[in-house]
């Protein structure tokens, strides 16, 4: 068992209700990145807006019971299931709990307590 991770475009931003308008304005009028708002459907995050950074986007997510800012990263694999395994073997579990996902994806987190989005590679 040898998955192979890589990085994936998304990053999420946790950010704390009371600071999530200016957070948006930032992004928008400061550094003046496209910023556009998204629906969303999810029990845990209440407005998101989607961010273009180069390669990659960023996910402003407005959580209502944050207190702090957290950034949750996207890993991808060619099997979900092989790596979890192979994860559950190292002494990482999945914390799906943190937040509602589809099927086939998990939630991880380093030792510091960086969130990891665990997800089937595209096109591979």
């Amino acid at each position: 068992m040898d998955p192979q991770f890589e990085a994936g475009i998304n990053i999420a931003i946790k950010i704390p209700k009371s600071k999530y308008e200016k957070t948006v304005a930032f992004y928008r009028d400061i550094l003046r990145l496209k910023v556009e708002e998204k629906p969303i459907e999810n029990p845990t995050v209440s407005r998101t807006h989607q961010v273009s950074f180069g390669n990659n986007v960023i996910w402003l997510d407005c959580v209502d019971n944050y207190t702090h800012s957290e950034t949750w990263l996207q890993l991808t694999v060619p099997d979900v299931n092989e790596a979890t395994n192979y994860l559950l073997a190292n002494g990482v579990e999945t914390c799906d709990e943190l937040e509602e996902l589809p099927e086939n994806m998990h939630w991880i987190q380093d030792p510091a307590g960086t969130v990891f989005n665990l997800q089937q590679r595209k096109g591979k």
